[in-house]
């Protein structure tokens, strides 16, 4: 076993010792990790009444290292007391034992975010984010954008000549990383199309923690007065993609982070962009207009404005992971109106809205970075009986 058993106590640091204190923490973590140990950390809050003492385990926590030593910091800067040390054996991602732990199905919904996935999840997910999307999961940015259609990389790539994209060809969702020495840089990842892959994407981005995912792509318009170019800033889901029911039933609400759709609401407005707030019906039907009536229904009862195959999927996802999202989608067709997604048109309309959609996602996330460095309150995601890191002592 390393002989690495640290533990710092915040109540006892000068006052400008906290972030030094933390990055020590995390180094203590790394150096077991690379012993080839799973890294325990324990944080004792003696201002919480409720949950005093908390612990997980950790894989690969270089991978989260800025995440990591914020949140350590700030504890410590409470008065938490923190103890690193190694826990037991890595498992090998080959390793038999590893598909029981992987299972989420007694996932604790009260854990707090910072312990929220077990080190054999996080393993897995960071290996795996490496496989769909050719960059290292370290590569990958506090801001994260997701879209359905690789002009949007494209634009990505012409506003940052030097991001940093996939090491081979071929990979299913290419990611390209825009750099920041703190991480507080944009990565966007082309998911490609449907809700099979907005999930597997989000279930691996999750474990690096993001601050904040936007969605942008793509959408049908619903409504008589929308015209093709328009946006639509979603308000709310209906979530016809299945993907996720059995882990989160449709019966729970899923909408946007207020905080991400102000800005994005503030930045259509500036542009003077024609947009319409609304419901997204996310189905997991290609061909819906084949079998129309269910979606119609559907659609009229909830009085829907677009329709696409992603976004709820992203949302519901990033509910269930705590993580702020919104989605900003642009119509390229009207199915219900005369006007189908015909490729000529297709063509024309992706060239003109491609920058201005992925400079709109990208204002509001400067505005998140300016007005949130230390991220989004997301005390909205957590559960009805989870407390805050950092609350006050007579809420803790």
């Amino acid at each position: 076993m390393p002989h690495v058993d640290l533990t710092i106590d915040g109540a006892d640091l000068p006052e400008d010792d906290h972030r030094a204190a933390a990055r020590q923490l995390c180094d203590a973590a790394e150096t077991i990790d690379a012993d080839g140990w799973y890294p325990e950390i324990e944080v004792v809050r003696p201002w919480s009444q409720h949950n005093p003492r908390l612990t997980g385990e950790f894989a690969r926590p270089s991978a989260i290292r800025r995440y990591l030593e914020r949140e350590l910091a700030a504890l410590l800067d409470r008065g938490a007391r923190i103890s690193v040390r190694p826990a037991r054996r890595a498992l090998g991602l080959d390793d038999p034992a590893l598909f029981d732990a992987l299972d989420e199905s007694g996932w604790d919904l009260r854990a707090k975010k910072l312990f929220l996935f077990g080190p054999e999840r996080m393993a897995l997910s960071l290996d795996r984010l490496g496989h769909y999307t050719g960059t290292s999961a370290d590569a990958f940015q506090r801001y994260v954008v997701f879209t359905n259609y690789a002009m949007h990389v494209d634009a990505f790539r012409e506003r940052f000549p030097d991001a940093l994209g996939p090491s081979r060809d071929g990979v299913q969702m290419p990611a390209w990383h825009h750099l920041e020495p703190d991480g507080s840089g944009v990565s966007i990842v082309n998911i490609g199309v449907g809700p099979s892959n907005a999930k597997t994407v989000t279930d691996h981005v999750a474990v690096l923690r993001p601050d904040a995912m936007l969605m942008i792509g793509h959408c049908g318009g619903l409504r008589n007065h929308q015209a093709i170019g328009d946006f639509v800033l979603a308000t709310a889901y209906l979530r016809a993609d299945h993907i996720l029911d059995e882990v989160l039933p449709t019966s729970v609400p899923v909408t946007p982070n207020q905080r991400l759709n102000s800005l994005l609401l503030g930045a259509l407005e500036r542009r003077g962009a024609a947009f319409r707030l609304g419901t997204v019906y996310t189905t997991d039907n290609r061909n819906w207009e084949l079998n129309q009536r269910e979606a119609l229904e559907a659609m009229r009862l909830s009085r829907s404005v677009a329709v696409d195959m992603e976004s709820a999927t992203v949302a519901a996802n990033g509910f269930r992971y705590r993580i702020p999202n919104a989605t900003l989608l642009c119509v390229s067709d009207k199915p219900l109106h005369g006007s189908p997604k015909l490729s000529a048109a297709a063509r024309d309309f992706y060239e003109a809205s491609r920058r201005s959609h992925l400079d709109i996602a990208l204002e509001c996330l400067d505005e998140v970075r300016s007005r949130h460095p230390h991220g989004i309150p997301n005390a909205d995601l957590r559960s009805t009986d989870e407390p805050l890191l950092g609350a006050p002592p007579d809420v803790d």
